[in-house]
């Protein structure tokens, strides 16, 4: 370690008034921790945390995003008690909040707003009239079919290029269509007769909108057939198919691309890629064989599904019942507050996000932040040092990755301009309507143009953080640097334990299975020896292998491939900001009766505290790149011998995993 600068963090010893770091009521201390970790850090808060009737789930993420949501409405309460210019921004606060809570003229209304967009569909009587209509729709932001956006080139990182994507489904996984299990027989059933009751409350009989379902249940099927699985679509390769216009027109005949580009501005496009061949092959084929009228049912679908939450009660409440009962297993819907909040944050998420920030972002927070983030970055260098597996070639292309990671704290350093999004008092749905067409036009105007590396992926008041692997970025919003994943004044061992070992986490993605395909400016290329990714595929097998066994639910498994990357991620986290913490600090003294090893480990577990409803259980399990809650807790220690010392784990105990079970990347 000689000659290695460690940045003092300088946390005090006590956390701040209200939230205290490790809090005995969290515990279960009838379990042993040689046991069962997770029930013994976390036992305490779930019981005396269960799952509110609005949710699928709840976890230490949630509560903390009820606080931000709880600190939202004191801002909204205060912006919707002033008067505005037209034009400004207080303005477009205040009336897209008021026409989304303004319930008695949306119940009036109906599916009033709705009826001139279904009126549209109707009038076509062609093949082509159906493909205009859906590309206009993808200009006006309400895409249908497949998903088309702007991204930057995987082999060119710095060029933003224009993207085409699967997409065209009802339900959030092409398994919901194709498995046959009696759970997925259970929401095609409930999906069927979903769609059949949407139609009806747009005054179809009941004959006719069971027949439109059927016919749209028949169409997204087909989709399904052509699509990628998710863990298909982890593989970056396989995504990564560029073509130009005349390629796409061979590959794709029967769908009018020419017009489809020209109407985006592109008319002239020569660099698309194409994330999943097979699927606008499919898309292609029935233009031909799929009848007009079953397409028209098929649109009308989508935009009744994609305005649902905008309308009546009505409407609301079936919406609810498929998408928030039938599939997550909620038992109430959301106060009409936080959806409309929700919603308005999302439609003017940094001009709310600028607002957030002043009144509840201290600015210590962000460089203790960067202390925090150059001593993990330290940490991880000294790991990749001392790999016995990685040859030298390797390492110093992994030192160069690791140097270059930028960072965002915060909030951005440039704020984004909503000057001509226009928001009126007309009705709910049409606000929603024009912030569809600005964030397309936003979106479109950034293709074939150099990368913005100032723009984040994220708004201040989101409670999460990310890595992105074409920018080799890390990015911490300012509404995740609260208790209990940052305390400005607690021991070094929390701030460690906690976000420090979010920050480890999101460092590490860049060097997951995924992340590590990527070179330190962004591109996809091959930059380990061959010799070194075999060893590195080999050393990520024995965690897909530790996660296969957990049994999540009866004898639902969990998917160790599914997950790998973000195992990874939670594994690399806790190793490098451990170390980074031993480097640090010097504390020996226990507080509350811990040592600074079981706070550090106690305070990384209580990120992952949770209940979770045993239907949101099987959907996350089939759709969610994470692991559950407790198995991140669970899996990740098992293989850490640090943690072993801290709690007395021995050859036996649950949490003991022999030294050939255990998995050792980073």
């Amino acid at each position: 370690m000689t000659g290695i600068l460690i940045f003092p963090v300088l946390f005090s010893c006590q956390p701040e008034k209200g939230a205290k770091a490790i809090d005995p009521a969290n515990l279960d201390a009838s379990v042993d921790p040689a046991h069962d970790f997770d029930q013994y850090a976390n036992g305490g808060w779930k019981e005396n945390n269960p799952i509110p009737g609005d949710k699928s789930r709840f976890g230490t993420f949630d509560k903390l995003r009820d606080k931000a949501e709880k600190q939202l409405q004191t801002l909204f309460d205060e912006v919707t008690k002033k008067q505005y210019e037209p034009g400004t921004i207080g303005q477009k606060i205040f009336d897209f909040y008021n026409e989304g809570m303004d319930t008695a003229k949306i119940e009036k209304l109906g599916a009033k707003p709705l009826m001139p967009y279904l009126d549209e569909i109707e009038n076509c009587t062609s093949v082509e009239d159906i493909q205009n209509l859906i590309i206009n729709y993808h200009r006006s932001g309400n895409g249908v079919l497949f998903s088309y956006f702007g991204s930057s080139d995987k082999q060119n990182s710095d060029w933003v290029i224009s993207q085409l994507y699967q997409g065209g489904l009802g339900m959030s996984d092409r398994d919901y269509y194709l498995n046959n299990d009696n759970r997925t027989v259970e929401i095609q059933n409930e999906y069927v007769g979903h769609i059949a009751k949407m139609f009806e409350l747009t005054g179809v009989d009941a004959k006719n909108a069971r027949n439109n379902a059927e016919i749209v249940m028949a169409l997204e099927t087909r989709l399904a057939k052509s699509s990628l699985s998710r863990l298909e679509r982890r593989d970056p390769h396989r995504t990564y198919n560029k073509m130009n216009l005349a390629s796409l027109v061979e590959l794709s005949p029967e769908f009018g691309w020419k017009q489809f580009f020209n109407t985006m501005g592109f008319p002239n496009e020569d660099e698309i890629n194409v994330g999943m061949p097979e699927f606008f092959t499919e898309v292609s084929e029935m233009m031909n064989e799929v009848p007009v009228e079953d397409w028209k049912a098929y649109l009308k679908w989508n935009m009744i599904n994609r305005s649902a939450s905008y309308l009546s009660s009505d409407f609301v409440d079936q919406d609810f019942y498929f998408y928030g009962q039938v599939m997550k297993g909620q038992e109430v819907k959301r106060e009409r507050w936080k959806r409309v909040q929700g919603t308005t944050s999302s439609v003017l998420s940094e001009a709310i996000g600028q607002l957030y920030v002043e009144k509840y972002f201290p600015p210590e927070a962000k460089q203790r932040m960067m202390d925090l983030v150059k001593n993990l970055r330290i940490s991880l260098g000294l790991r990749i040092d001392g790999l016995e597996w990685m040859t030298a070639e390797t390492k110093e292309k992994a030192h160069e990755k690791l140097a270059t990671i930028n960072v965002k704290i915060g909030y951005p350093d440039k704020w984004r301009d909503y000057s001509s999004l226009e928001v009126k008092t007309d009705n709910y749905l049409e606000n929603i309507m024009r912030s569809r067409a600005f964030n397309a036009e936003f979106r479109r105007n950034k293709i074939n143009k150099p990368v913005d590396k100032d723009e984040w992926y994220m708004p201040p008041q989101m409670v999460n953080a990310y890595y992105s692997p074409s920018m080799n970025e890390i990015a911490f919003p300012a509404a995740i640097l609260q208790p209990p994943f940052f305390y400005l004044n607690a021991d070094d061992a929390v701030n460690y334990g906690a976000i420090g070992v979010v920050i480890g986490h999101e460092i590490t993605h860049g060097f997951d299975d995924q992340g590590r395909k990527y070179d330190k400016d962004g591109n996809l290329n091959e930059w380990w020896t061959e010799g070194d990714a075999k060893r590195f595929d080999e050393r990520s097998q024995v965690l897909v292998k530790q996660f296969n066994e957990y049994f999540v639910l009866d004898t639902l498994r969990a998917d160790g491939e599914l997950t790998l990357g973000e195992n990874i991620a939670d594994l690399g986290g806790l190793n490098i900001s451990y170390q980074a913490f031993k480097n640090a600090s010097d504390e020996t003294e226990p507080i509350d009766g811990f040592t600074p090893d079981q706070r550090f480990f106690l305070a990384y577990a209580h990120l992952w505290a949770n209940n979770v409803r045993d239907k949101e259980i099987v959907r996350l399990t089939k759709e969610d790149v994470h692991s559950l809650g407790g198995y991140r807790v669970l899996g990740p220690l098992r293989n850490m011998p640090e943690f072993y010392a801290a709690f007395d784990v021995n050859e036996g105990d649950y949490m003991y995993l022999s030294e050939e079970k255990r998995a050792s990347i980073w």
